[in-house]
């Protein structure tokens, strides 16, 4: 574990030091497009936050490459050496498009070239688990469609939620968080060896999504682009790739005791690859919802519009960071309570947990204008949307700022004075 934190750390160091650089660059490069209708930040903001995040990836893999345990993985495999080739393509691609644009099918060409590249590197399903069955071998083409298929789909799915200020990292850490804890288990709980790359990958992505978070909360200083969220889909579909379709569930059965154990042990990954499609269930619920939108309206499915989940919870009436973080909430409670089914024996308490914390969220999607008033003891240590306003327009003004406007009552003659009965006259009324 200590070497997993060490890879983590420095992941997400490089990247973080490498932002804000990235976005010096990125403002010389003009690439920083203006505002557009469906956006809903308000000032132009540099992109290209996938460079600092690629340079983290290469820094954790050579850091992970010199570690005893973990330069295991290197030499028993080539996932590495695929996810590189496919990350850096979808890399230049997502650059690319930053800068000047690119078609949507010319796109969706690349995304499809990189995953056939890591197809051909040998990431691929080769067998899917079916419950009382065991493992089904599948022929090299259906893996094939299967693998470009997932890939694809997880990096538009990804693509799609980068809509607000911290929401694409945020949630694919959060699904990182959760698939290293299940690939985790089953490579030190059950000793499967398969499932060591998909731990590597896991903690390689958090440690890219915690470095640039930092800068990308609201307000952002920078976007992540093309570049970075269809670099962080790429990685989350290829931790399960290379997890999914190796794990035997017979290794399970020997460790469990029981069949009946191993298939309970095993539920994440017995509906068509559910743990790596729930933990960006959200995402994926909204790449579906958009394409039945746009093509019931006779758009193209690639057609942007404002009528994403975030964009909606904005709609409703909630801020920014409530709306980012009602996004976090459910894509925890999903992604966490799949894992947590698969641990635990006691499935009945852990869906009378889900249940009460649905509850809970649905509580809080129905409240989006309640704003907690914080106690005048400690106004001056909460953000200002949660101090308690003073009634009159002066009020809203700060103590320098009525200043600035008492000297330039009198330099016209009007007088400090004045200014400040009107305004108080004012509140009174």
């Amino acid at each position: 574990m200590r070497e997993y934190l060490l890879v983590l750390f420095c992941t997400a160091a490089v990247t973080y030091l490498l932002t804000g650089p990235v976005r010096k660059f990125a403002i010389a490069a003009g690439a920083m497009p203006p505002v557009r209708a469906r956006d809903v930040h308000r000032e132009p903001t540099p992109r290209l936050g996938g460079i600092a995040m690629f340079g983290g990836l290469c820094a954790g893999i050579l850091v992970a490459s010199q570690l005893d345990n973990l330069s295991k993985v290197f030499s028993q495999g080539t996932d590495i050496r695929a996810l590189l080739s496919g990350a850096g393509i979808m890399f230049l691609l997502g650059v690319l498009d930053d800068k000047w644009g690119v078609d949507a099918l010319v796109k969706l060409g690349g995304q499809m070239i990189a995953a056939g590249v890591m197809v051909w590197q040998g990431v691929t399903v080769i067998t899917l688990p079916v419950p009382g069955v065991g493992p089904v071998a599948v022929s090299p083409t259906q893996g094939m469609v299967i693998s470009v298929t997932l890939v694809v789909v997880m990096v538009n799915a990804v693509n799609f939620i980068d809509g607000l200020d911290g929401l694409a990292g945020g949630m694919v850490c959060i699904a990182a968080m959760a698939f290293f804890l299940y690939s985790y288990r089953l490579w030190y709980g059950y000793t499967i060896s398969d499932a060591a790359p998909a731990v590597l990958f896991s903690v390689l992505l958090i440690g890219m999504c915690l470095g640039f978070l930092a800068h990308n909360m609201h307000p952002a200083r920078i976007f992540m682009g093309d570049s970075g969220s269809m670099m962080l889909g790429l990685m989350l579909a290829v931790a399960a790739i290379s997890i999914t379709g190796r794990v035997d569930p017979d290794l399970i059965s020997n460790e469990t005791g029981s069949q009946t154990a191993a298939v309970h042990a095993l539920v994440p990954i017995y509906i068509p690859l559910l743990l790596p499609l729930t933990v960006i269930a959200l995402p994926l619920a909204d790449l579906l919802l958009a394409v039945v939108r746009r093509t019931w309206a006779g758009q193209s499915p690639f057609a942007a519009d404002k009528r994403h989940l975030h964009h909606r919870l904005l709609q409703v009436g909630h801020s920014h960071s409530r709306a980012v973080l009602i996004m976090y909430f459910w894509a925890a409670l999903i992604a966490f309570g799949s894992v947590a089914f698969s641990v635990t024996n006691t499935g009945r308490t852990v869906v009378l947990t889900l249940a009460g914390l649905c509850l809970v969220g649905l509580v809080v999607l129905l409240i989006p204008r309640f704003r907690p008033r914080a106690p005048r003891a400690v106004q001056s240590f909460v953000p200002p949307r949660y101090r308690r306003q003073q009634n009159g327009p002066m009020a809203e003004l700060s103590a320098k700022d009525k200043q600035l406007l008492g000297e330039a009552g009198r330099d016209s003659g009007m007088g400090s004075t004045a200014v400040g009965h009107r305004g108080e006259a004012t509140g009174r009324r």
